[in-house]
């Protein structure tokens, strides 16, 4: 009996330890980023790019008091959304993308709460993030509402549990047509965030062309390009941080 009880508790945990393992080697391997984002880490006229971790996207001209510090999706490198980020901070923004332990936000969430002390100089400030980043930006300010003014979320909404409808957060939701998950969960977000909130639906847009990492299983085919795409998405989030300081 002992002898019999002693196997299947070494069956138990080796199909643990390979568990925990697949996943650890699934996690690490992150998708992107793709030849456009790798292209955006050098420093040029425009904008200052510390490429660490944090990724930082300084303007050259200017000394911004505005800044904007991202969460990447799921199992994404963060340098996937060097385009966009880049292009946002040439307006005139700071700019810090995380890294993701094992790529993934949830492990993480309070990250921005390391980067805001670092720029005394910020007056204002947003966070956000794509997909599950957004859901990680969402949840730091459900639980440090007085840190940032701002929420921004790229293809992505806050959980359930995580109601900031009356936080008197400024937020901004981006989402493509196309969206991998479809339309339902960004209507149902909205009775989770401000009756303000100011939504952006990309027609035609999807899912993974919010950076440059490659298709995502699952995703939809955009019908409009990636450039296209990261255009409005720039735009709106300039349009939103400009807004933080009137």
């Amino acid at each position: 009996m002992k002898l019999r009880f002693r196997t299947v508790l070494i069956s138990l945990v080796a199909v643990l330890l390979l568990a925990v393992g697949g996943f650890a080697v699934w996690a690490a391997n992150p998708l992107g980023p793709g030849e456009r984002a790798l292209s955006a880490l050098e420093t040029g006229h425009e904008v200052s790019v510390d490429a660490g971790d944090p990724l930082i996207f300084m303007p050259s001209d200017s000394s911004p008091d505005t800044g904007f510090i991202f969460y990447p999706g799921g199992r994404v490198d963060y340098r996937s959304y060097t385009q966009p980020l880049r292009r946002i901070a040439s307006q005139g923004y700071l700019v810090v993308a995380v890294q993701a332990p094992l790529n993934l936000m949830v492990f993480d969430p309070d990250r921005a709460g390391e980067i805001i002390p670092r720029f005394p100089q910020i007056k204002h400030w947003a966070v956000g993030g794509h997909s599950l980043g957004g859901a990680m930006a969402a949840s730091y300010l459900y639980n440090h509402p007085d840190a940032a003014e701002g929420l921004v979320l790229w293809a992505s909404y806050p959980a359930k549990n995580n109601d900031l409808s009356g936080s008197g957060l400024k937020v901004l939701s981006i989402y493509g047509s196309l969206d991998m998950g479809g339309m339902q969960p960004f209507d149902a977000s909205r009775a989770l965030l401000p009756s303000d909130t100011t939504w952006v639906v990309i027609e035609g847009g999807n899912h993974a062309q919010f950076g440059d990492y490659g298709p995502q299983p699952g995703d939809n085919t955009a019908t409009v390009s990636a450039a296209d795409q990261q255009t409005l998405v720039v735009s709106a989030t300039v349009d939103f941080l400009d807004s933080l300081d009137p």
